[in-house]
């Protein structure tokens, strides 16, 4: 499905220093290649993030810098992704192309992978600027976002640690 709402690019600037930004860092026991084989398989995020109904890996593997996915929320809402740096095992960025219904300028998600002592640290930052319209609707949405977002990295770490990903 593709979206027939175009965003604009986004960098690794802009997931610093977007108007709306939401970190989440978990340390958990699982090693990073356990955790990047959950956060890359075909069953990523419909494993383990509520809400999320498919995501289809629309580049052939290997995956790296230019990779696309469709990930899609219920029967109407679809994100069109674009990885614009791949770090085999350690960090993936990318940022929405397109997308299904209307409110977002740029949306980019940066995960980083850093290994610890006891296993490793997750960090999943999501970086979005709302259309102007949509902006006070996002803000006040906020408080939910943080939940949502936040399920959606410890569901990746708790199906890691459950086992072998699909």
């Amino acid at each position: 499905m593709r979206g027939k709402f175009s965003l604009a690019a986004a960098d690794a600037d802009f997931v610093r220093s977007a108007p709306l930004v939401i970190t989440h860092r978990i340390e958990s026991e699982a090693t990073c290649e356990s955790l990047w084989q959950t956060l890359t398989s075909d069953g990523a995020l419909t494993s383990w993030a509520r809400g999320i109904t498919g995501a289809d890996w629309t580049s052939a593997r290997p995956f790296g810098i230019g990779t696309t996915r469709t990930v899609r929320a219920g029967a109407f809402a679809a994100l069109n992704e674009r990885f614009f740096r791949w770090d085999e095992g350690h960090r993936m960025t990318f940022y929405v192309e397109s997308a299904s219904l209307p409110g977002f300028k740029r949306f980019a998600e940066d995960l980083v992978l850093e290994p610890t002592s006891t296993g490793n640290r997750l960090t999943w930052t999501f970086a979005v600027q709302a259309q102007p319209w949509f902006a006070p609707i996002l803000s006040l949405s906020r408080p939910i976002l943080e939940r949502v977002t936040r399920s959606w990295a410890d569901g990746a770490v708790h199906h890691t640690l459950q086992g072998t990903p699909r």
